[in-house]
């Protein structure tokens, strides 16, 4: 807190400030490529289970407009796949229950 009021007071000096920006310079695309990579892999996987080319989770390299245009294209579009059969409902058992026939010999 000290050097936060020490650095309003003073005029910064442009050697650190030098260093100060050439760091986030070095640190901010290394956190855009993990937060791209943070939304790829899932786009991925949803697209290939949805018939879709994975390769299409691409877009998502385009930071906002890239997943805008992939969720509409996952929303509005027809998945190429088969559901899965709904379970009927199974046979109910007789009521009463029966006991077991004998064996025949």
């Amino acid at each position: 807190m000290h050097a936060l009021a020490l650095l309003l007071q003073s005029q910064p000096d442009p050697e650190m400030v030098k260093h100060i920006v050439m760091t986030m310079l070095a640190i901010i695309p290394i956190i855009i490529v993990v937060a791209i990579a943070i939304v790829m892999v899932p786009c991925w996987f949803i697209l290939k289970k949805a018939g879709f080319t994975p390769w299409l989770s691409l877009l998502c390299i385009v930071p906002s407009l890239g997943t805008l245009v992939l969720l509409y294209l996952l929303a509005f579009a027809d998945w190429k796949i088969v559901p899965a059969p709904q379970p009927g409902w199974p046979p109910q058992p007789p009521y009463p229950p029966q006991p077991p026939l004998p064996p025949l010999a």
